[in-house]
């Protein structure tokens, strides 16, 4: 199997410090954290085997009505590329598509999205006419379509795409457009039915933010809310992310500016909102002071964060990656990249956050051969409470790994 892309090392070496301090702090079960109750966890499975399956998803899974599941991952697959891939409810896997790079296709699909009808839409890292990454098009008869291929404007999405009712599509690239940054600051883009490309917002370092690396969400009235993992200016040089809203035309506001360590640094993940306009969201450094182990947070509609969890980084885990899922109670439901009591291996855990503060580890990640280890995405939630997610890494062929979680 290939080495993890360019962008992961760039993901790591923006957490090179809060990953040593995570890895380096054995802490017994701590004050606020409750041990899981009776929880069962099912590998589904166990990616990695090279040109027959896919390996390293570094995205979520989705849903449909029949519990069957669909993902990507990075690599693996005939061209070992990257793949889309189905798993029944049995953890039985179909590969849908098979990417095979070049200026005719993507490589390194991020994430899925899918319509009413079976389609499937997401971005590749790079690949396509400039290389630069696609957005493509995964038909419910198998066939793939790259859409627009980005380039110039906007290069490398780290996230896949939100769609509205007429068809378009809303993502980020995570480098490129404004030279003030090196390298460029990123963009929001959107692109329509016809796959023309329309710049909604280029990021410019300081004071909006640089580098958008999480999904976007949409709200009823077509806005869309996002994070940016660097700038904003401040006393954080060069700026330690930003959360942002985008208009229906791409005018900018910057929600919030992350600076101060102990409500979190560097935010590793998107936004998920509430009926009354709340944001909640992880950063994946800052906190504790001892640790810089991450938060789990939650900004008002009037820009005021409250942390509402501070990561210390022994049994509880460290690093909290990805999209939060938030039950009709208000619960909250995520995954953190290190720490957990498996073997003293800390690598993950899926944790709960209820109404008062108070954590749950659900699982801890035990690594390489077993269930998984270094979670890069959200989880998904079924009506019933089961949740479903996978780790980049571990597992039977240290490829990354489906899993399911029953309370």
């Amino acid at each position: 199997m290939k080495s993890s892309r360019p962008h992961r090392r760039l993901i790591k070496r923006l957490q090179t410090a809060a990953v040593t301090l995570a890895l380096a702090v054995v802490l017994p079960v701590l004050l606020g954290v409750q041990a899981a109750q009776a929880q069962t966890f099912t590998l589904l499975h166990s990616f990695g085997v090279r040109q027959s399956d896919g390996g390293l998803p570094e995205a979520g899974l989705i849903l449909d009505s029949a519990g069957n599941l669909y993902g990507t991952t990075a690599v693996g697959g005939s061209h070992d590329d990257g793949t889309v891939f189905k798993l029944d409810p049995t953890g039985k896997e179909t590969i849908l598509h098979n990417f095979g790079g070049g200026r005719g296709d993507g490589d390194g699909p991020i994430g899925l999205l899918r319509d009413a009808t079976g389609n499937f839409y997401g971005t590749t890292y790079q690949g396509g006419t400039y290389f630069s990454g696609t957005v493509f098009k995964l038909g419910a008869n198998g066939v793939e379509s790259v859409l627009h291929s980005l380039g110039g404007r906007g290069d490398h999405p780290l996230a896949g795409v939100v769609r509205d009712a007429a068809g378009n599509l809303y993502g980020t690239a995570s480098v490129g457009g404004n030279p003030a940054c090196n390298g460029g600051c990123g963009i929001a883009f959107r692109v329509n039915t016809s796959g023309k490309e329309f710049l909604l917002h280029g990021f410019t370092g300081s004071p909006d933010g640089r580098y958008p690396a999480a999904d976007l969400i949409r709200d009823k009235a077509g806005n869309l809310y996002g994070t940016t993992q660097r700038g904003g200016g401040g006393n954080c040089t060069p700026g330690c992310g930003t959360v942002f809203k985008l208009g229906p035309r791409g005018f900018e506001t910057v929600l919030y500016r992350f600076a101060v360590p102990a409500n979190g640094l560097y935010p590793s993940g998107g936004l998920v909102r509430d009926t009354a306009g709340n944001l909640y969201g992880v950063a994946g450094s800052g906190g504790d002071p001892t640790c810089s182990c991450g938060v789990v947070y939650k900004l008002d509609k009037s820009g005021v964060l409250t942390v509402l969890y501070t990561f210390k980084g022994g049994s509880d885990g460290a690093l909290p990656v990805g999209n939060l899922v938030r039950d009709s109670a208000g619960n909250l439901y995520g995954v953190t990249q290190n720490g957990g009591n498996s073997n003293g291996q800390g690598v993950g855990t899926v944790y709960k956050l209820d109404t008062n503060g108070v954590e749950t580890v659900l699982h801890s990640f035990a690594g390489f051969p077993n269930d998984g280890a270094l979670p890069f995405a959200g989880l998904t939630r079924d009506s019933a409470g089961n949740l479903y997610g996978t780790t980049w890494g571990g597992g039977t062929n240290n490829g990354g790994t489906a899993f399911k979680l029953t309370p």
